[in-house]
């Protein structure tokens, strides 16, 4: 089976050394969505940090197969007012 390498930068890099052996292709595009929620989750307030992150999928031999961007911009109508939970 394959493996495949979720590597994530969010202002630092972190490098999957280990990799995941995954069926196909598709598979590696399932879990870089699982893998993505999770860190969005983990992640709380500080996604709207506005620091961009991206998600790369590599194969064994290091080429990039796929990429997720990942960003969160306040806008005016946002930023004039207090956030209330649940208000969104």
């Amino acid at each position: 089976m394959p493996r495949y390498f979720f590597h994530v930068t969010d202002g630092y890099s972190s490098r999957d050394t280990e990799g995941t052996e995954l069926s196909d292709i598709y598979a590696a595009q399932d879990q870089a969505i699982r893998t993505s929620g999770e860190i969005l989750r983990d992640m709380g307030a500080k996604f709207w940090d506005g620091t961009d992150w991206k998600l790369e999928v590599a194969d064994e031999h290091g080429q990039i197969l796929f990429t997720l961007h990942f960003s969160a911009e306040e806008h005016p109508a946002l930023t004039d007012r207090p956030l209330t939970p649940g208000a969104l």
